[in-house]
Parts: structure tokens; sequence; C-alpha cells
């Protein structure tokens, strides 16, 4: 019965497994330790709101009917939101203006997928993304990296040409997408928590990928890039989802001070991000913006952007090319390994998905090799 369901269309009870994958991702437990640091002024925010949002609920609890005005005002915020991200999601210019992403990330992404690249087409598209050059300068400068410096070759290195020949680009083709894709994860202090356990998801599909591109011989840079942009939909979709969140709120409590009513302030100070509300959404959605918002963008024909359309369009794993199965592959082997951590998997349904995606022992026994608590670029 198990082998009867390898690669032809999605059963539901691997849909199911997955749906239980993504639904924990999105919105179960949230803080729990990930290699996604967080900035000491974004950490200080996050518990500054904290506070904040602690110091009113105790006053509100004081008061009567307390909660009744908070879910009230709670799903009054869900319901202008879910309604303000459809129009976003309808109007590829009005989510794009929201998100994170840039038709100049997204030209270097489509620069380092090519094997004719030089460091002089680079140069310049880096130089144009301010954020992207401090990263590399502070990777060239930090301890590590000038261990592997030629002797008397400890200085502080600020110029952006010879930080690019010092990393060289073999080590770039790995840099560019990792920084690329760890910002395209909001910033928002609403999603510190969420964000960490995506992008924890997303560099063990990365390792996952190359591990299994090296044993097949075919492109492993390629592909430990588009393994890290598997998840775009769904990272911009939240980024953009808790901007207008951000908004809403803002509004609300500049209005409530205005009228002089401190328990509607305190009521939307209280209210938090509504990601249980939020998977349908995101449920229905990621899969294609991942292909789409690129596309809007320019970038329908770049290389990455047609694996992604591929795996999105497909409704059978049998119907993948060999490079899209690498990555379904890959994204497989990292939710068996997220869903054993929280000893959600039962030996039935690992062996149900490493049956429909076809792993072979061989590519079992390479990954099983593989440092997944590595999992930065180099």
């Amino acid at each position: 019965m198990v082998a009867s369901v390898a690669g032809g269309v999605k059963p539901a009870s691997i849909i199911d497994i997955e749906q239980r994958f993504y639904r924990q991702l999105i919105a179960g437990q949230q803080r729990e330790q990930g290699s996604m640091p967080l900035a000491a002024e974004l950490e200080e925010l996050v518990f500054k709101l904290e506070v904040e949002r602690e110091a009113a609920m105790q006053r509100l609890e004081k008061k009567q009917q307390a909660q009744a005005l908070i879910d009230n005002i709670r799903n009054q915020l869900v319901k202008t939101l879910l309604g303000e991200l459809d129009n976003h999601i309808a109007m590829p210019q009005l989510f794009l203006k929201d998100s994170a992403i840039s038709n100049k990330q997204l030209l270097l992404l489509e620069l380092i997928s090519s094997s004719q690249l030089d460091l002089n087409r680079l140069r310049p598209v880096v130089a144009d993304i301010p954020w992207l050059g401090r990263d590399l300068i502070t990777i060239v400068n930090s301890p590590a990296f000038v261990a592997k410096r030629p002797q008397g070759s400890d200085i502080q290195v600020n110029d952006l040409k010879l930080v690019l020949n010092y990393i060289g680009m073999d080590q770039l083709r790995l840099y560019i997408p990792y920084y690329l894709c760890r910002h395209w994860l909001s910033a928002n202090p609403s999603l510190v928590w969420v964000n960490r356990k995506v992008w924890r998801y997303l560099q063990l599909q990365a390792v996952a990928a190359r591990a299994l591109a090296q044993l097949h011989q075919q492109d492993g840079i390629l592909l430990y890039s588009v393994a890290l942009m598997q998840q775009l939909g769904m990272s911009l979709l939240l980024g953009v989802a808790a901007n207008i969140y951000e908004r809403l709120r803002h509004t609300w409590r500049r209005e409530a001070m205005a009228q002089r009513d401190g328990e509607l302030h305190d009521a939307v100070s209280v209210c938090q991000f509504p990601l249980e509300q939020l998977w349908p959404i995101i449920a229905t959605h990621s899969a294609n913006l991942c292909w789409q918002v690129p596309s809007a963008l320019g970038f329908a024909d770049a290389a990455p952007i047609k694996l992604l359309r591929e795996r999105a369009s497909s409704v059978a794993f049998s119907s993948l090319s060999d490079t899209a199965k690498i990555l379904d592959k890959s994204a497989c082997y990292a939710k068996c390994l997220l869903l054993e951590e929280l000893q959600q998997l039962s030996f039935s349904d690992k062996k149900l998905l490493f049956t429909y995606y076809e792993l072979s022992e061989q590519e079992q026994i390479r990954l099983s090799g593989q440092n997944f608590r590595k999992t930065e670029p180099v």
C-alpha cells in the first residue's frame, strides 16, 4: 500500500502530514532557539513591546468586561487585516511596495546562477544594495575569515572590490542568496519567533539540496540558492501582513488617544499578530507567490524562478524534472528533521514521506551524514 503512492498525485495522507508541519511552523509554539541572530535594537524593541503589552493587560484586567472589549477589537483587526491583505495579493504593485524584495536583489540571484559571471558585473549590483555590501565587508573582516588570509593581511578591508575578490566567486554564490533570503524575512517584531523557525527550515533545505546535488552531479550552488528561496512566498506574505497589521494598530491607538479612551487604547495594544487566522491565506497563496512576485519584477525566465514555478505548478512528484525533484526531496527531509525534533513524526509517516518523494537508500545515507547543526554557507 505504501509503495503505491510513490511519485504520483500527492495523496491525502502526505498532504495531511505536510499541512500539520506548516501549521506548526507558522502558528505553533513560537519561542524556540534558532540560528537567526537578532539585532540588538530589534531584541530591545521586542522586549519593550512585551513589557508594554503586559502592563496594558494588567490595567484591563481591573476593568469589567475587558475581555469582551479585547475580543471585539481583535476580531475587527483581523477582519480588516485579511481584507487589506487580499487586496495586496490581487494587486502585485501594492504587494511589492510593502515587501522587502527588489529587482536589484533578484538580478543578483540571476547573475550568480550564470556560469559566465565575473566580479566586474557583480560589483555594481552589490554596491546598489548597501546593507548587503556591509554584510560582506563584515564577513571579510571577521576573525574566522582573517585567519584564512595570507600572513600580514589582517588589516581591515572596506573597499568593496577587494572584499569581493577576497571572498571569491564560488563563495559569493553561496553568501549572496544566504543573506538575501534572510533579509526577506521581515524584521517586524511580531515575526521574530516565527521567522527564526522559517529561517532554520530554509537552511536545512539548503544543506540537504546541496548534498543531494553533489550526489547526483548537479549544480549544488544553484540548488542551494533555490532551496533557500522555497519559502519566499511565505516570507513575503508574513512580512506584508505584519506591516499592514502594525499600521492598523498604530492608527487605532492614535485614534483612541485622540478620543481619550484609555481602555480602547489598551485593548488594541494587547492584540497580537494573528498567525492562526493567517494560516489559510499562507497555505493558499505562498507557493505561487514564490514565482509570481519575481515574475512581476521581470525575472520569470531566471533559472531559480523557473524551478520555483515548476514546483508550484506540478500536481505530482513524478512529473518534476530531476533538478526540481532534488528540491522536493530536500524539503521532505527538512520537514522530517523538524517534526522529529518536536516528536510529531511517527515511523510510518516518515516512511510514507520517503516513499512518496522517492528518497533512495543512497540518498538517505548521504543526507544522514550531513552536519545539519552547521547551516551557514561555509
